[in-house]
């Protein structure tokens, strides 16, 4: 059985790699910032007041988050529904690092987590995987790269995939601010594992990044 914990900040390259983990080693790939953004959509399709924890916990006990291989690549269900692109939008992405502080939402989506890679090889990618929700993972690794770097990155998908009309400059002052508040929340804040092996890939591409991390576990 093999975990693999893949952590970094926003746009850091961190799915991708995941993805293409999964895919050489033949292995499951959980997306848990998706999970993070299915419950933020519930939250905002239902007006929960996010101070209003008993409203949120309710919404908690009642929802149903699920994955599904797909031509086009995973596709994320909530609730029985199809919600991959709504995931995405402007409205979650601006508000999934609030929804992500809050320490029942964090307990709840952990605890999921950590029930997918139940006697199962897995390659999850987050915040706090590596610290947090697979602390024995096999292979740990903290993705980084510059927020200027990150934001080019994030400005080409949105633009590629339609998603979102926010500029280049304000994508980079988004993930700036996000992450300051995803480093400095109370609940699991964004930090490298001790035993991490970090890597900056501002400077590289996706398929160098892929194969000096393969490399590693195939050693």
């Amino acid at each position: 059985m093999l975990h693999i914990a893949i952590d970094g900040p926003a746009s850091s390259g961190k799915s991708t790699l995941a993805k293409a983990l999964s895919e050489a080693l033949d292995i499951i790939y959980l997306d848990t910032g998706a999970m993070y953004r299915a419950v933020t959509l519930a939250l905002q399709e239902q007006a929960i007041d996010l101070s209003d924890i008993e409203a949120v916990q309710d919404v908690l006990a009642r929802i149903d988050i699920d994955f599904a291989a797909s031509p086009s690549g995973q596709r994320v269900y909530l609730n029985g529904h199809d919600v991959t692109e709504a995931i995405r939008q402007d409205d979650v992405t601006n508000a999934v690092s609030e929804v992500a502080a809050i320490k029942e939402v964090r307990a709840a989506l952990v605890a999921m987590q950590q029930r997918f890679a139940l006697n199962q090889s897995i390659v999850m990618d987050g915040r706090d995987i590596g610290t947090v929700v697979l602390p024995e993972a096999d292979y740990k690794f903290y993705l980084t790269a510059s927020p200027e770097i990150r934001a080019e990155r994030r400005f080409a998908e949105n633009q590629a995939k339609g998603l979102s009309n926010q500029s280049y400059e304000a994508l980079l002052e988004s993930i700036i601010q996000r992450d300051a508040y995803d480093s400095s929340r109370a609940e699991s804040p964004l930090r490298k594992a001790s035993d991490a092996i970090e890597l900056d890939n501002s400077h590289m591409t996706t398929e160098a990044t892929v194969a000096h991390i393969l490399n590693i576990i195939r050693q």
